[in-house]
């Protein structure tokens, strides 16, 4: 699953469709993910009691620095984003330094829209990632998780400087969750993927 095939369909753009199209522009990860899905629900599930805990060994200084390279360059990638979509256009920012593949296409095409649309981004979206998994293959892999606040993250006509209006229901704190893979002694973002799901 992509941010993409989570957005609602798009509509051509104009006066008209402006509010609608608003709530299809950027990736996972982005302002506004998962356009009409509420934040106001809250998790109703009973508290379970604690589990005891178990003393694992502890991770190899190898594993360490791979998940510290991994969320390093995941990190990098959301500053190039904000930055490339701050302007709406890649061009002089670092972000195919640290994202490729799907990432990369997903945020290029979202760029191409805000820009025909004349829509950019004004302050940053607040992360806090986690890497849950990691792989030693051939071509070592990590996922990571993370709960993305874009409250303070707003989309913006660039030329009037006036906020897009947006869905009421989107969800402004979400989950999202990305791919990484090593290549080389590197690791990229490859796929970014929002989560119907408040954080």
């Amino acid at each position: 699953m992509t941010a993409t095939q989570q957005r609602a369909s798009e509509q051509p753009i104009g006066a008209a469709s402006s509010r609608q199209h608003a709530t299809t522009l950027l990736l996972a990860g982005t302002l506004l993910a998962l356009a009409g899905c509420s934040d106001s629900g809250s998790d109703t599930s009973p508290m379970s009691s604690p589990t005891p805990t178990t003393v694992s060994p502890s991770p190899s200084p190898t594993v360490d620095a791979n998940k510290a390279a991994a969320l390093a360059a995941y990190n990098a990638s959301w500053e190039a984003q904000t930055e490339a979509y701050s302007k709406a256009s890649s061009a002089g920012t670092d972000l195919k330094k640290n994202t490729t593949l799907r990432a990369l296409f997903d945020i290029e095409r979202d760029l191409a829209v805000m820009k025909k649309a004349g829509q950019v981004t004004t302050g940053k979206p607040v992360i806090n990632p986690k890497v849950v998994k990691m792989t030693d293959t051939k071509l070592p892999t990590a996922m990571v998780t993370d709960c993305v606040d874009t409250t303070h993250w707003t989309l913006i006509d660039k030329a009037s400087k006036r906020k897009v209006p947006l869905p009421t229901t989107r969800l402004v704190k979400y989950v999202s969750t990305a791919t990484l893979e090593k290549w080389g002694t590197k690791w990229m973002v490859t796929k970014l993927t929002a989560q119907e799901q408040a954080c």
